[in-house]
């Protein structure tokens, strides 16, 4: 019997991926790998053997509820054993959902992602990052796939198959939307990043670290503080556990303190600098070069010696 192993996301980017681990994991054992398409989130992406495009008389794309339901009515009826979901906000959600909906084992957020007979095997990250553990679950299964793990598939030309689905009696009522607005950056594919941390006392300074990476060349980001309690940069620029997790060439940390949560998401850097007025940060332990000293005064300084002014 042919493995079938399907694969969505709600987003291009991420769909992408989590097509690319489908159709490796289909491709090691002779299978077939499926994009899902809801029909008012086409993401547009190939790379899979085949893609599903789930339709109904309402709208696919108002709740995770909906998403949830409609997959796991389709999978129902087709039985897939493995269903592959990107670990955005709303695809965990989704995940969890088709779980429960199904009876299924779930594994969490993994990368690495394999079969070994009728079983299931990923990697995780766990204690912070500090250690990978290997899960593993029996088919028919879903995972939740970690983004930045697999390259993103551009092959296209795939065979499209319609597929009507029905939808829940809603639990949840929408009574208005509002667009949010389009991600301004992707630091998943920044080669040089500079964050910002509490040491910033204004959000008005946050200039001097837009010209510092202006400078070298690279992009800003944040640690939780800046974006999730203060609101001075959007969800986009946060970088950890609980946001982003990066890998550039060089991470330049800018008065952030460097707890766990932090240091797990740009472990995989290449270089790591860091500038703290406190030389016993934690972030200097998980740094390759490190400067112990006031941003207001480092910073100007640095910005100085890149133009060659000092």
């Amino acid at each position: 019997m042919t493995t079938k192993v399907w694969a969505y996301s709600e987003s291009s980017g991420p769909a992408s991926e989590v097509a690319a681990a489908a159709k490796k994991i289909a491709d090691s054992c002779g299978g077939e790998s499926v994009c899902l398409e809801l029909d008012e989130l086409r993401t547009q992406v190939g790379g899979c053997h085949s893609k599903l495009l789930l339709r109904s008389e309402g709208r696919l794309g108002d709740s995770v509820e909906t998403a949830g339901a409609a997959i796991g009515e389709a999978a129902a009826s087709s039985v897939p054993d493995l269903i592959l979901v990107a670990a955005t906000r709303r695809g965990r959600e989704v995940g969890s959902m088709l779980s429960v909906k199904l009876g299924r084992p779930c594994i969490g957020e993994s990368f690495n992602l394999r079969l070994d007979g009728s079983s299931l095997k990923g990697d995780r990250s766990v204690y912070a990052g500090r250690v990978v553990a290997t899960v593993s679950c029996e088919l028919p299964a879903v995972a939740v796939v970690k983004l930045g793990a697999y390259e993103p598939s551009v092959e296209d030309g795939v065979q499209v198959v319609e597929e009507r689905v029905g939808l829940p009696k809603a639990r949840v009522i929408t009574t208005g939307t509002s667009k949010k607005d389009a991600a301004k950056v992707d630091l998943r594919t920044a080669k040089v990043i500079v964050s910002g941390g509490r040491g910033f006392k204004r959000r008005e300074d946050l200039d001097l670290l837009v010209k510092l990476a202006g400078a070298l060349g690279g992009t800003i980001g944040c640690s939780r503080p800046l974006s999730s309690d203060l609101g001075w940069l959007g969800e986009e620029y946060h970088i950890g556990l609980t946001g982003v997790n990066v890998h550039p060439n060089l991470y330049l940390a800018v008065g952030i303190s460097g707890q766990l949560q932090h240091v797990a998401g740009i472990k995989d850097s290449r270089v790591i600098a860091a500038i703290n007025s406190d030389k016993d940060a934690p972030i200097f332990q998980a740094s390759d070069y490190g400067v112990v000293g006031d941003l207001y005064q480092v910073i100007p300084a640095m910005l100085r010696l890149i133009s060659g002014q000092a």
